[in-house]
């Protein structure tokens, strides 16, 4: 009977290290990451034909690859850096070598087998590669207006023209936002269904659709883990903790912070529940995340059933 094979590649700059368990071959395998040695790279993959390919995100340094493996329909799963540190750590594996590290993605991958979720096509990439280019240059903006406040005179004119070029460059984002967006009839779709809810406005619907696009195919309590909306227990022994929420898509979970803001003070539903919460002597913050969570829980209804905002949807979430 033949093994089902693991791959783990562990991608720099420069180079794809191969990671294959089980393996008795202890040679080293590697591809240049370029054009060149991604082709190569997955006619290897066809060669062995592994049961699952595990790599770490790194910054979009594995894009390209990762999308070459999905257009080949390889088993590809993306991991954060977080879960593959935790892992090895977890295995007894202190040492760090880019060899070291593949072998030990392909663990990973033959002890968890992590599942296999649909991965963004080209314009889904040029839409998050867009939205991160705003948030960068919003920090940009951000930073420069803090420092304006305390600037001495004779740097002023120069922090001035900055934010004027960044307002310039944000306003084009934007633009380029709204058009590729409404170039897709799903996608108008769903920032349509979005933003009729009271508080959603277009920058939490975009990072909706770029950061979570499983919104609406999975249920309440698998939509606010990946939020990281959710509450996690912290209990032990007789120990109970109090529950809290971490992890989760942080670019999703602060824009769904500044929407749930504007929700308690608009949005009849969302006000309703947060005085409710707050009446029964809740802490600001505590009743705020639950908001969070039954705003992202009402979303996730409407866009399954493919439905505008309206007032009945408060039953069903």
């Amino acid at each position: 009977m033949n093994k089902e094979i693991f791959v783990g590649i562990d991608v720099s700059k420069s180079q794809l290290d191969i990671g294959v368990r089980p393996s008795e071959d202890s040679e080293h395998i590697g591809f240049e990451n370029s054009v060149d040695g991604i082709t190569f790279l997955v006619e290897h993959m066809k060669t062995i034909r592994p049961a699952l390919i595990i790599i770490e995100a790194t910054g979009g340094l594995e894009t390209a690859a990762v999308c070459a493996l999905a257009e080949a329909e390889q088993p590809v799963v993306v991991i954060n850096q977080r879960q593959a540190r935790d892992f090895a750590r977890a295995t007894g594996k202190l040492a760090k070598s880019d060899n070291i590290d593949a072998n030990s993605l392909a663990h990973f991958g033959e002890a968890l087998r992590p599942e296999i979720r649909p991965l963004k096509d080209t314009e889904t990439l040029e839409l998050t590669a867009l939205m991160s280019r705003r948030r960068q240059i919003v920090e940009m903006l951000t930073a420069e207006k803090n420092r304006m406040l305390s600037a001495p005179k004779w740097t002023k004119k120069n922090i001035k023209t900055h934010i004027t070029w960044l307002e310039k460059n944000l306003d084009q984002v934007n633009k380029d936002l709204q058009r590729l967006l409404r170039k897709s009839s799903v996608w108008r779709e769903k920032d349509d269904i979005v933003q009729s809810v009271p508080g959603v406005g277009p920058v939490t619907s975009l990072t909706l659709i770029t950061e979570l696009p499983e919104l609406g195919t999975l249920n309440r309590k698998q939509v606010a883990a990946l939020a990281g909306v959710a509450p996690l227990n912290r209990d032990s022994g007789i120990s109970r903790g109090r529950r809290t929420v971490w992890g989760g898509r942080a670019a999703l979970r602060a824009v769904l912070y500044m929407a749930t803001l504007t929700a308690i003070r608009f949005n009849p539903v969302i006000c309703a529940f947060y005085q409710r919460l707050m009446t029964a002597g809740k802490k600001h913050k505590v009743a705020l995340t639950a908001c969070m969570r039954k705003l992202l829980t009402i979303l996730n209804v409407m866009i399954r059933d493919r439905k505008q905002w309206q007032t009945p949807v408060e039953k069903i979430a």
